[in-house]
């Protein structure tokens, strides 16, 4: 059976480019499934791109071909990669920054240039700002059809060049029971604010569930929430309206309010600017 290709882009669905994207693959074999991750990452948000693909990922067979386009540097220097993950996935991208969740988290074992001579749409030769579709759609279709395969994409480099943000944005510091991080993501459809802690250290640093920890959050440095809240499996621990630390489905803790927004409540944004820290009490 061919692999899937499971897809994500800052694009948005009110114009065609997914579609158009769609298209190239379907000539390329019409057989090909390709699934949406989604097409609402916040535009040119880079780091946004790395982190939705690592939660997804794990959870599918291995030798899917994931393509990620959140590409602001389309048509310059910047490299059309594909890349071999340790745990036998692919993921097709802009080498920008896209593939640090899972450089950190999974592993890359090989990483290979898109050859544009070969792997790139006919015809589209002069357009320069659409290679989701002439290059990256192109080459997942070629690759996920068996056209080609992985050593056909094009010439390898060193992993070490890759382009990957520092670890500080996607792992947070602990020392002891003292957890410092960021905000890694807002976009949880109900409200709740993703941190840069996995469960597992949370634990690990002598965390309980049933247990309260002493939150503090920052926006630039200020504080604007400094409050004891619990931590549980789920958000029915709670009352309604009550803030909750919990353990989410991509396994990493999550800050909410049971049925409510804590995100519009505390207008809380994602990125290094705002920052959290966990103590005991």
């Amino acid at each position: 059976m061919k692999p899937c290709i499971v897809w994500q882009t800052d694009f948005g669905l009110k114009w065609g480019a997914v579609a158009a994207m769609r298209g190239v693959c379907k000539q390329v074999d019409p057989t090909l499934e390709c699934i949406d991750i989604t097409h609402e990452i916040e535009q040119y948000n880079i780091p946004a791109a790395s982190r939705e693909i690592m939660y997804v990922e794990p959870f599918w067979p291995k030798g899917t071909i994931f393509v990620s386009v959140v590409d602001p540097g389309v048509g310059t220097e910047r490299r059309a990669c594909v890349a071999k993950l340790k745990d036998g996935n692919y993921i097709i991208t802009p080498d920008n920054g896209t593939l640090t969740h899972l450089f950190y988290q999974v592993g890359i074992e090989e990483i290979r240039e898109i050859d544009e001579s070969v792997n790139r749409y006919p015809g589209t030769e002069e357009v320069s700002v659409f290679h989701g579709r002439d290059i990256f759609a192109y080459t997942a279709a070629r690759l996920a059809a068996g056209v080609i395969t992985f050593e056909q994409v094009g010439p390898s480099y060193p992993v070490e060049e890759a382009v990957i943000f520092e670890q500080d944005l996607i792992q947070a510091k602990v020392k002891g029971t003292i957890i410092e991080g960021v905000v890694s993501s807002v976009s949880d459809p109900f409200g709740s604010i993703a941190l840069n802690i996995l469960s597992k250290d949370f634990k690990a640093a002598g965390y309980a569930h049933g247990e309260k920890v002493m939150v503090t959050l920052k926006r630039n440095g200020q504080a604007y929430f400094s409050k004891e809240v619990l931590y549980q499996k789920s958000f029915g621990f709670v009352a309604v309206g009550e803030e909750i630390l919990f353990d989410s489905s991509t396994n990493y803790i999550e800050l909410g309010i049971n049925q409510g927004n804590f995100k519009e409540t505390y207008q809380v944004g994602a990125g290094s600017e705002y920052t959290f820290t966990f103590q005991k009490i």
